[in-house]
């Protein structure tokens, strides 16, 4: 899908709701799955992401039933015989926290997935899982797991994905026999970790009512655009979260930005912005938009830490590279460092088209570039969005954006 995206004659400013946080929702659904008895789980967006993990809760554990925005799910107290792969889609988190939930079913399950999911490495399970003498093959369309992990000390580097902390930390406490998880410095993404909590054996979850809080991590878009334009207020945003990408706050401020809080309101005041620097080993998903920042900011921005860039829905690094140079962007990156040269008076549309790199987060920071550069830009793979905000397109028109579906 093409869109051009352009800001109207107007000018930038409104209200946008932070759309309910993905990092949240996996965990809550996972949860109430796990749990015995009905859980009611509010402000749902059925993104792909998701969708996936209710639907592999279905397969395994629980029974869902969804509504517009909403879903009940139903934990059953045990594993359901499994018929068919659990489809991950392009779900890191969904892949990530089923592996080992998977070890406690007492059967084989085989995941697939889409795009380059299979290609993100697992190294740390399969390494955990050898080591018990568990099944653990991977292959180019999925992999397969089978064995039951025994509770134990548990040792993992501190610096992998949190994904993977984040799924033994669902399966430990439900193992017969308690368990330690030995992180080994330097710990990243601590904040998402913290998102979950490490409990004795021979526990069980409970249900409950939960609804999920506005995402961080998606109102960092919005976020950039005020900082650059001012007048865009983004509610939704519960200030004692402990969502890791709430740092796009802080780091905005270091950039200059000005804004005010009132409950979970945040509104952006019109300021010159400066670049900063910033370490990415904590909300390593608010890289693509905060390179974006880094060409509208006076001065020089370098951004650290930012090497799990490189192993998500695309090499977030180099297809940031390529479409912000396409606009004559100046920046360059070594490794897991990238440095972002202030511009905004070069910037221009191209004579081409950008190219999303089928990447959500890619197609995001572009449309903010649109708007917030005055530069109508033609996107392609915009249907990405939909992994994580599939109204994203329809949110920002409020704020003076303006979308042309275009092909």
């Amino acid at each position: 899908m093409l869109v051009t995206i352009r800001p109207a004659p107007g000018g930038i400013g409104g209200v946008i709701a932070a759309p309910p946080s993905k990092s949240m929702a996996h965990r809550a659904v996972l949860c109430a799955a796990l749990a015995v008895g009905r859980s009611h789980i509010t402000h749902l967006e059925f993104s792909k992401d998701i969708s996936a993990t209710l639907s592999a809760a279905a397969q395994l554990c629980a029974a869902v039933d969804t509504g517009a925005d909403d879903a009940t799910v139903q934990g059953l107290g045990h594993f359901l015989p499994l018929t068919a792969p659990v489809d991950c889609c392009e779900s890191g988190s969904t892949l990530r926290f089923l592996i080992p939930i998977a070890s406690l079913t007492g059967q084989p399950v085989t995941f697939t997935g889409r795009g380059r999911l299979m290609e993100r490495p697992q190294s740390v399970y399969e390494t955990l899982y050898r080591k018990q003498n568990l099944r653990f093959e991977q292959f180019p369309a999925g992999l397969t797991v089978e064995g039951a992990l025994t509770p134990g000390d548990y040792r993992l580097a501190g610096n992998v994905s949190s994904q993977f902390i984040s799924g033994l930390l669902f399966a430990l406490p439900l193992l017969p026999g308690d368990s330690q998880l030995h992180l080994i410095p330097p710990v990243e993404s601590r904040s998402y970790i913290d998102t979950t909590l490490l409990l004795p054996g021979g526990q069980q979850y409970h249900p409950c009512d939960y609804n999920v809080e506005g995402d961080y991590s998606q109102a960092a878009f919005p976020a950039v655009l005020g900082a650059v334009c001012g007048g865009v207020t983004i509610t939704g945003l519960a200030p004692d979260t402990l969502q890791g990408d709430a740092a796009i706050l802080d780091i905005l401020r270091r950039c200059g930005a000005v804004f005010t809080r009132k409950g979970d309101s945040v509104t952006f005041a019109k300021a010159p912005l400066h670049g900063v620097d910033i370490d990415l080993a904590d909300c390593p998903d608010l890289g693509p938009v905060l390179m974006v920042l880094g060409l509208l900011c006076e001065g020089t921005t370098v951004i650290r830490n930012a090497q799990r860039l490189r192993l998500k829905e695309s090499d977030r690094i180099a297809a940031m590279e390529a479409e912000l140079r396409a606009c004559g962007g100046v920046l360059e990156s070594d490794g897991g460092t990238i440095t972002v040269h202030g511009c905004a008076e070069h910037l221009h549309a191209p004579e081409g088209i950008l190219h999303g790199h089928n990447d959500h987060r890619v197609v995001m920071s572009l449309a903010v570039l649109a708007a917030a550069a005055k530069l109508p830009l033609t996107v392609d793979d915009a249907e990405a969005i939909t992994k994580s905000w599939p109204n994203f397109f329809e949110a920002i028109k409020p704020l003076g954006a303006e979308v042309e579906h275009v092909g």
